[in-house]
């Protein structure tokens, strides 16, 4: 039973793990250890204390000097599922499961737009895990969509099972397989009445499929926790960034305007403080 867990690897996160760490907690930090996407792509930064001008680049290198310097690990695990179990959360990360006794989430924005009937139909078709769900479709025509590279080895793994994968990526894919067709018709919709039986793509072609897998860099924070509350898109938080659910905290872009490098440090700060009081009461 871990004290607390971190998903998220931006400012927010960064900020969090490194004040659980200095109050000596112990806890799982998931993201990318390449951290923010966001933060590289920034040409320049003039608003971060401390740094009168830095390129996103360089403030990424002090992130990851920080990181080091402080003994902090980060988990690559994808977190597909959190389950409220009580007076703690089950944590599906892969294919593995971890208990926490509270959670912070530093997310960011999901980008990505839900498939129509994609939220309707999750479970019952729609997957956001390979190595979870990947077995129940041996031998069984499946779709996948995914909008990162370092997700295609779990979208091989897929075809060493099913017996056809319709590959939508986002990007250049270079995988080539028998039973692997990359499709440039993106999907727009999941269908089915109970189950998935067929996607609908942005053309108006309608194609059956047996599954669809969504492979993407985050998940809609509703979709991740249920019964987690959300007001326009974002999880509604307090001044402590606790969220409708006891010992859940949430910190960064995921909790709104502005998206400022700044703010999300600030509430990642908040929210580890408020994770320290709630474990002492």
């Amino acid at each position: 039973m871990l004290d607390c867990i971190i998903i998220g690897t931006g400012p927010a996160g960064l900020s969090a793990a490194l004040n659980l760490k200095t109050y000596q907690k112990d806890f799982v930090w998931f993201g990318a250890k390449t951290l923010s996407d966001k933060v590289a792509k920034a040409e320049k930064i003039t608003n971060y204390p401390g740094f009168p001008e830095i390129s996103g680049k360089d403030l990424l290198k002090r992130f990851e000097e920080h990181i080091e310097a402080a003994g902090l690990e980060i988990t690559e695990k994808t977190v597909t599922n959190v389950m409220h179990a009580g007076d703690y959360y089950m944590v599906l990360a892969d294919n593995q499961i971890y208990q926490t006794k509270t959670l912070i989430l530093a997310t960011g924005v999901m980008t990505a737009k839900l498939l129509e009937g994609e939220q309707e139909l999750l479970g019952r078709g729609v997957s956001y895990c390979a190595t979870c769900d990947g077995r129940l479709y041996e031998g069984k025509k499946i779709a996948v969509l995914c909008n990162a590279p370092k997700f295609e080895h779990e979208v091989e793994f897929l075809a060493d099972l099913a017996s056809e994968v319709l590959y939508f990526p986002t990007f250049e894919s270079n995988i080539e397989k028998e039973n692997v067709t990359i499709c440039k018709d993106m999907p727009k919709a999941v269908c089915g009445e109970e189950y998935v039986e067929q996607i609908r793509l942005t053309s108006g072609k309608t194609v059956d499929v047996d599954g669809i897998f969504c492979l993407r860099n985050a998940i809609a924070p509703a979709t991740l926790v249920p019964g987690l509350e959300i007001a326009d898109g974002y999880i509604v938080t307090d001044r402590q960034m606790a969220t409708n659910l006891p010992g859940c905290y949430a910190a960064g872009d995921c909790t709104g305007r502005p998206y400022q490098y700044t703010k999300a440090a600030g509430e990642g700060n908040v929210a580890a403080h408020s994770v320290v009081s709630y474990l002492a009461e």
